[in-house]
């Protein structure tokens, strides 16, 4: 099991820029495949971003894709979620997940899939 912090939270306008951070604890790292998913008020949570356990692949919601860059950081035991151009409809909260996996080229997008879970953070995003 690995514990994950999230943080980076906050409010900020239409267009404007975020940067999420995951810190995580208690296993290796470089063994985990990590993801962003969302939740926003009264609907289902959604997947964000995914990345592989060297961060060589990357996989994107078609909502966020060109906007949202996700990165892990195996020596700083982060994973960031850097959220550019925001909207309105990108208000939720944010959790990060961590799946361990033998896999190196593989992220996956369903809530299933992961294993750990952090206990989120608040982005609100003003029109």
């Amino acid at each position: 099991q690995v514990e994950l912090v999230e943080s980076g939270g906050g409010l900020v306008q239409a267009g404007g820029s975020l940067r999420l951070s995951c810190a995580a604890s208690g296993r290796t790292f470089s063994n985990y495949r990590m993801g962003w998913f969302r939740q926003a008020p009264g609907k289902e949570r959604e997947f964000v971003a995914a990345i592989s356990r060297t961060g060589g692949y990357t996989y994107y919601a078609d909502s966020v894709k060109g906007r949202f860059t996700i990165s892990k950081d195996n020596a700083k035991n982060t994973v960031d979620l850097q959220m550019n151009n925001l909207k309105p409809e990108d208000t939720a909260v944010y959790y990060c997940a961590a799946k361990y996996t033998n896999t190196y080229d593989y992220a996956g997008s369903k809530m299933k899939e992961y294993d750990d879970w952090g206990q989120g953070t608040q982005v609100t995003v003003s029109s």
